[in-house]
């Protein structure tokens, strides 16, 4: 019985294809979230799915419902020992669509299939891979020790890539059910596909859209351009006033008063790589005098996500009557969201721009979170996983992007450390997404060894620095 053996048990699920067949099936279950026709699907996925496989491990298993979430919760608990800390898991079993006839011609959203050293299908990093290798690591643990040493609380949704309706009314209902020390979950990419990484938050999102409605209809441009005033026009206007010509967003309220120097030093050695597949970085753009590492982990941005004037497949010789675009801000703690609209529809008037309408859109805003750096549990996690790795593991104060963090931070009062077992150029929410399988591999050795080392008792006393 060892730390050793436990990791070679990990190891050993990868080598005999147990990873890729229990992965295999999971792929294979079309859990669109977006698409109402997929119900039946998202509530196999935990029923005939998760439930057997967390029931194997000696978790006691239920669904749970809310009326404002349209698909089940699966909850599941491992109580070895009150005295023991508990550690809260997260995962997602819901996908992006599959965008079936986009990817490459060999390949399907809905078959696993390896090519040049890598599974290919929807869900392999966000997030079925992901729950999976966590799942599995927690399996080594209990068979080489014969039992974890902690208490584990699980929770699998199935609406994350619709915003996680209900979720956090979920929390609120079952919090003292949800009890636990610490969240240790895994979604969103490493740094890089080869430097293990641990992040401490999310960044806040807000998606919202900006129009302008001159009139009903089109009007010839040549009978009446020069005396109708062009939506596209105002609304291109509009948009640059947001930003300079570099990206540099030019509304105070939508960043923060400072990058704090902790999030400064943690990301100094941090370095954007988004390996062979990944775009090139615009050195040239953001906020000036930020690292690449800092402009997406330590700073807010601005992008036009789609836009629409006219006719863009069919143009006419005509005025149009409106203009649209789809618009979002990605933001880090120090902005408040609910800020970030009124300070705009301020700003376009001062801009001499009022006729632009700001509406936020249907999506959830994620309020941005950050566990500091320096926290004691951050600490031993990162020991932790460079024992087993031998790398020293990079530390992002947030993700980049959103995830529901905010509700196990705030509503749950966890401290809340991710471990990612994917890559910036994964094609996560693409065609061909896809995972290395020299990550799969080591993302299984570490997170036994993770789990191992929580069940020494020799962790931060949790229950003294709780998460306010």
């Amino acid at each position: 019985m060892s730390r050793d053996a436990a990791i070679a048990r990990a190891e050993s699920y990868f080598e005999s294809g147990g990873f890729e067949r229990d992965l295999t099936r999971r792929v294979a279950m079309p859990t669109e979230s977006q698409n109402p026709e997929r119900a039946p699907v998202l509530h196999d996925y935990l029923e005939k799915e998760m439930v057997p496989a967390l029931a194997a491990l000696g978790f006691a298993c239920r669904l749970l419902t809310h009326p404002m979430a349209p698909f089940p919760f699966l909850y599941a608990e491992r109580i070895e020992d009150l005295a023991f800390p508990t550690i809260f898991g997260y995962g997602h079993g819901d996908v992006q669509r599959g965008l079936d006839g986009d990817w490459k011609d060999e390949l399907s959203p809905w078959v696993l299939t390896e090519m040049g050293e890598r599974w290919y299908g929807r869900g392999v990093a966000d997030n079925k891979g992901q729950h999976t290798i966590n799942i599995a690591a927690l399996e080594a643990v209990i068979a080489t020790r014969g039992r974890l040493g902690f208490n584990v609380k699980y929770l699998i949704e199935m609406g994350e890539e619709v915003g996680s309706p209900g979720l956090r009314e979920l929390c609120e209902i079952h919090k003292e059910l949800f009890a636990a020390d610490l969240l240790i979950a895994s979604d969103g990419p490493r740094l890089s596909a080869e430097r293990p990484t641990v992040f401490l938050g999310s960044r806040g999102g807000l998606s919202f859209d900006m129009s302008i409605t001159a009139r009903e209809g089109g009007h010839h441009s040549g009978n009446w351009g020069g005396l109708l005033s062009d939506p596209a026009i105002q609304l291109a206007h509009a948009i640059s006033t947001i930003v300079s010509p570099t990206g540099q967003i030019r509304i105070h309220e939508w960043v923060p008063n400072e990058l704090p120097e902790v999030v400064r030093r943690v990301l100094a050695d941090c370095e954007m790589d988004g390996g062979p597949d990944g775009p090139a970085i615009d050195l040239d753009w953001g906020e000036p005098g930020l690292t690449p590492a800092e402009q997406v982990f330590g700073w807010s941005s601005f992008y036009v996500l789609a836009m629409k004037a006219g006719i863009p497949e069919t143009p006419v010789y005509a005025v149009p009557p409106n203009a649209w675009a789809r618009c979002q801000l990605y933001f880090v703690v120090g902005v408040d969201p609910n800020t970030v609209l009124p300070a705009l529809r301020r700003h376009l008037v001062r801009h001499g721009l009022p006729m632009v309408k700001v509406t936020k859109s249907s999506d959830e805003i994620f309020p941005a979170t950050r566990l500091d750096p320096d926290d004691p549990w951050v600490t031993w996690a990162v020991a932790s996983i460079a024992t087993t790795t031998g790398k020293k593991p990079a530390i992002l104060p947030n993700i980049g992007g959103s995830l529901p963090n905010d509700i196990f931070s705030a509503v749950l009062g966890l401290r809340t450390i991710w471990v990612p077992h994917s890559y910036p150029g994964c094609s996560q929410h693409a065609p061909n997404e896809h995972l290395p399988k020299i990550l799969v591999r080591e993302a299984l050795r570490l997170m036994a060894g993770f789990y191992w080392d929580i069940g020494t008792g020799r962790t931060p006393d949790s229950c003294e620095h709780r998460a306010s």
